[in-house]
């Protein structure tokens, strides 16, 4: 039985549990896999990145009030965000993209705030 290459099919030589021809081909098909498994992840990260950077951007100061349809318009993504903070300044819920966050207020209103690294 002839062994082949797991990436371009050709025959293989040499030791019995070669898998590949030459590095080329060992290289590509490794990235091959780490692309399929991880590109969920990249998306996900991606989303979460373009996240923060729109809450960094609207937010200059500590805390900044702006519309949900400012953050809308602006591309952000409610549904994605890294974690939450229940009992943030009367039992209210922070969300947060990185350190980047926002508190839902009133009348389609959000608080963006920093969070402090300790």
């Amino acid at each position: 039985m002839t062994r082949l290459c797991l990436d371009c099919g050709s025959p293989l030589h040499g030791r019995i549990d070669k898998k590949f021809c030459d590095d080329q081909c060992r290289s590509s098909y490794n990235n091959k896999i780490k692309a399929e498994n991880n590109g969920m992840i990249k998306s996900v990260n991606l989303i979460l990145k373009r996240n923060r950077d729109i809450l960094e951007k609207l937010n200059p100061a500590k805390e900044t009030k702006v519309s949900g349809s400012k953050l809308m318009a602006s591309g952000f993504n409610f549904n994605y965000h890294t974690h939450s903070y229940d009992n943030y300044k009367g039992n209210k819920i922070c969300t947060f993209c990185y350190e980047y966050g926002y508190i839902r207020l009133l009348n389609d209103e959000y608080l963006l705030v920093k969070e402090v690294l300790k």
